[in-house]
């Protein structure tokens, strides 16, 4: 039996992560990983822990809305928090089934000076990299951390980690009910 995962976003990065986290934690068990486009309803550039949360819950959400016969739904929404003059960029998963529920958040990073005063101007950090390092679609291919890092750690393998630990109470179920 194959299980369906809908991703709340048509965004590659997402939809392939959320199918790695999936195949790395269940590695017995078959999937297959569909983004479909659905609001966040916040800000396109969420700013502070809640609020990047609470796009990744209403995309869930969202998800599950429009397609309840699936097995699994998962909202990533990337965010930033702005400590002090610094900004550290961060993303949250939230996964639901009919039956549970889990959640995790990515490590974090900081942006150099220049992106954050794009960043601050109004640009989604996406459109800012894209603008300092002379790239386009960025957010669909490495991301910032893969721009900062030289693709050591692209976008995908910054949200993997972060998928598998929001799988834990699907492994653990007796632990989460």
């Amino acid at each position: 039996m194959i299980s369906k995962i809908i991703v709340a976003s048509k965004n590659p990065v997402k939809v392939d992560s959320a199918l790695a986290g999936f195949e790395e934690m269940f590695p017995d068990r078959a999937f297959i990983a569909e983004g479909i486009s659905v609001p966040s309803g916040v800000s396109d550039q969420p700013l502070g822990d809640e609020e990047t949360y609470q796009g990744a819950w209403n995309r869930v959400q969202a998800a599950k809305a429009a397609h309840p016969d699936a097995d699994f739904w998962v909202g990533i929404e990337g965010g930033n928090i702005i400590k002090d003059q610094e900004m550290e960029v961060m993303a949250w998963v939230v996964v639901l089934s009919k039956t549970q529920l889990g959640k995790a958040r990515t490590a974090g990073f900081y942006l150099p000076p220049k992106v954050i005063e794009l960043v601050n101007q109004g640009y989604e950090l996406g459109h800012a990299d894209d603008l300092i390092f002379g790239v386009s679609n960025s957010k669909q291919t490495g991301g910032s951390s893969g721009l900062l890092t030289d693709g050591v750690m692209n976008r995908k393998r910054f949200y993997v980690p972060a998928v598998i630990l929001a799988l834990i109470p699907f492994l653990k179920t007796e632990l989460y009910r």
